[in-house]
């Protein structure tokens, strides 16, 4: 047996092997991952340490890397060694592999934690194994990363860097062993690092021996200055010098992670400045469309309103928003209304710096809401230096509806539509109807109308649920038809065709609901429900693992994850438990667990989310815990949920006609095993 047998996988995998087929040079991206603390586990706990390193690293690291095109080259116990061909193939990977850990492991037993290094270059690779210097770098970051953390080379960062789901942070140079230069190493993340001025310290070597130059200049300074009385004066211009040169060294020092070259923004809710408070629909309109219209430009990584509306009424610092939200730039701003005037204020604010780089007030008739929010998205693209392409600077600031009435009368339905209860529902519905009576062509109000009748089919709110579903219909197919008519750049047409593919996706249309999401997201790239509504298609095609993946491209974009993600989630992780049921009844109670994290993080969120809970059941009860189930089952029951009244009804048709249309799945025996799970706990 070689010798090499025995070498940590991390140094094992940079020997050139002696035997196979003769080795070619290609360029490809490696990515390292080891087990933090494997050896002291497993003599420790081999068994159970095995058992956990199988069940929560392996199984996720063997997903992840297929979905992003990745091939394994070696996995033995602690370590694995990937190839991409693209580097942001690679950094996607390794960070989808730490946030699913962690995910995994969010009670916090069994902890099993990862340090991840990836380097690009040029590599010697036959048909069993890579080698050579690029490697070895790989190695020695991943043995430099924190625990949970993906450490970078130089090469990557640079491949990467303007990506505006990936940040950076400068962890300094490092000289390595058997690596002849000092690395230049990047921790990268899919949100901001905040990093301590002593760890940036401690993290690089240069600036080290930076601050230590500049401190031996000074003492030496002030040293001839007390020696050499009669050049004082000299000597003094040299100490402010070398204190300016120090205070250069320390902005360095505690100078903001790196964020991407793709300018990151949230708009925090506008304050309601007008004496009425019912006005404050007002105010959230203006922060609504100005993040619409911001959303549209293919420069801008724009943060959804769900998670921006998560700071409405605190009084939160822009720093804080920059870390929680993971953006440079922040959005602030005020609107009062009053009859027919109407002033506004806002302004964009560097969160890095705290510098205000644009700031500006308008008086105005209310007439002019539409020019006003025009005028604010061009200054802010003009400040933060965006380049629009020809169409979006000719299209800019393109209204959804030609009546200033007709649009107060939308933001006031959208406020209560957003409740979602069956009162306010039918009344936020009445309103979308107004609104369309004062603008015929109105196709975003046509839109969230069709999502009224939605909800009251789904919810069971109607007195005839299949009407609602038609109308439901009806009303998309109408807001789709409008919205295609619209100039460009078609303003109403994503929120049209997010909710034609609700539609579609409850009627069992399922490629139809997809095709629909990916037009959506294609003519909007920050539009995170358009990436939530194709998750759920997914989930419904039977497809879990894409759906997740799926999932956090939504919650890249709507970070202060809403209670509907969370379901979403909890779906796809109790469809992954149904199907891997037979073959693999440990993996699939595993996913049953994290499907009920997930639902009872939505229940949390909102605890009279009808699906979340209806699901939290199905789980429960798959996990033999029937009691829970029958609780939950109760809570429901006690809520006059429509849904478990049907089921209790004991009409076996109505029954089975109203599972059918809340749970349009692809495949029969995810609805039957729903089913019966419901039944068992009533």
């Amino acid at each position: 047996m070689s010798d090499n047998i025995t070498l940590p996988i991390r140094e094992r995998m940079a020997v050139e092997p002696v035997t196979g087929t003769p080795a070619t040079r290609r360029l490809t991206a490696i990515l390292l991952a080891d087990v933090v603390g494997y050896s002291g586990m497993m003599s420790r706990d081999e068994d159970g340490t095995h058992a956990r390193v199988i069940r929560q690293v392996r199984e996720l690291i063997d997903l992840t890397i297929g979905k992003h095109g990745g091939r394994s080259v070696r996995s033995m116990g602690d370590g694995t060694l990937v190839v991409f061909a693209s580097a942001l193939d690679a950094v996607r990977c390794g960070l989808d592999i730490q946030r699913g850990l962690a995910e995994r492991q969010a009670d916090g037993s069994d902890r099993v934690r990862l340090r991840i290094g990836i380097n690009t270059g040029d590599v010697l690779a036959d048909d069993r194994d890579i080698y050579g210097n690029s490697v070895n770098i790989a190695a020695r970051l991943q043995t430099l990363a924190t625990p949970g953390t993906v450490y970078v080379s130089h090469s990557i960062y640079d491949q990467t860097r303007s990506h505006p789901d990936l940040f950076f942070a400068d962890r300094g140079q490092h000289r390595v062993k058997n690596i002849p230069y000092p690395l230049h190493v990047f921790e990268v993340a899919y949100k901001p690092i905040r990093v301590s001025i002593l760890a940036r310290l401690l993290g690089s070597r240069v600036r080290l021996a930076a601050m230590a130059t500049v401190s031996a200049m000074l003492v030496a300074s002030a040293a001839t200055m007390l020696i050499n009385r009669d050049g004082g004066g000299e000597r003094l211009w040299q100490l402010v010098s070398h204190l300016f040169s120090l205070s250069q060294v320390i902005r360095e020092v505690q100078a903001p992670a790196l964020l991407p070259d793709k300018r990151s923004i949230a708009v925090l809710p506008f304050l309601n400045m007008s004496s009425d408070p019912e006005q404050e629909y007002f105010s959230d309109g203006m922060t609504e469309d100005l993040i619409t219209e911001l959303s549209r430009l293919t420069g801008l990584f724009v943060i959804a309103r769900n998670s921006v509306y998560t700071f409405k009424g605190r009084a939160v610092k822009t720093e804080q928003v920059s870390r929680e939200l993971g953006v440079r730039y922040v959005v602030e701003g005020s609107v009062r209304k009053a009859n027919n005037r109407i002033r506004i204020t806002a302004q964009l604010i560097d969160a890095n710096t705290g510098y205000h780089m644009w700031a500006q007030y308008y008086d105005r008739d209310l007439q002019d809401v539409f020019a006003v929010q025009e005028e604010i998205a061009r200054r802010i693209t003009s400040a933060l230096a965006v380049k629009l392409t020809s169409d979006e600077e000719k299209h800019m600031g393109r209204p959804y509806t030609s009546s200033g009435v007709a649009w107060e009368v939308f933001m006031r339905g959208a406020e209560l539509f957003r409740r979602f209860t069956p009162k306010d529902n039918a009344n936020a519905r009445a309103l979308f109807e107004k609104a369309i009576g004062l603008d015929p062509k109105f196709a975003r109000a046509y839109a969230i109308l069709a999502a009224t009748h939605r909800q009251d089919s789904n919810g069971a709110w109607s007195q005839d649920p299949q009407s609602s579903e038609d109308l439901a219909y009806r009303m998309a197919q109408k807001a789709v038809e409008l919205a295609r008519r619209e100039l460009e750049p078609k303003p109403s047409l994503p929120f049209a065709l997010e909710q034609m593919g609700w539609v579609l996706l409850y009627r069992e249309k399922h490629e139809e609901a997809k095709q629909a999401a990916k037009e959506a997201v294609k003519l909007n790239p920050n539009y995170a429900d358009g990436y939530a509504l194709w998750a759920q298609v997914l989930v419904y095609l039977g497809k879990p693992e894409q759906a997740l993946g799926k999932s956090q491209e939504a919650i890249k974009h709507n970070p202060k994850i809403p209670f509907f993600y969370d379901y979403h989630r909890g779906q796809a992780y109790y469809v992954w438990g149904v199907l891997t049921s037979a073959e693999d009844p440990k993996a699939s109670k595993q996913h049953f667990e994290q499907a009920e994290i997930h639902l009872r993080k939505a229940l949390g969120k909102n605890d009279n989310f009808r699906a979340a809970r209806s699901y939290l059941v199905a789980v429960l009860s798959e996990l033999d815990r029937q009691d829970e189930a029958k609780k939950e089952m109760n809570i429901s029951l006690e809520k006059g949920e429509p849904w478990v009244e049907i089921l209790k009804s004991g009409n076996q048709r109505l029954a089975e006609e109203h599972i059918r249309t809340l749970t349009p799945y692809a495949n029969q025996e995810i609805r039957n095993r729903l089913a019966d799970a419901w039944r068992k706990a009533l």
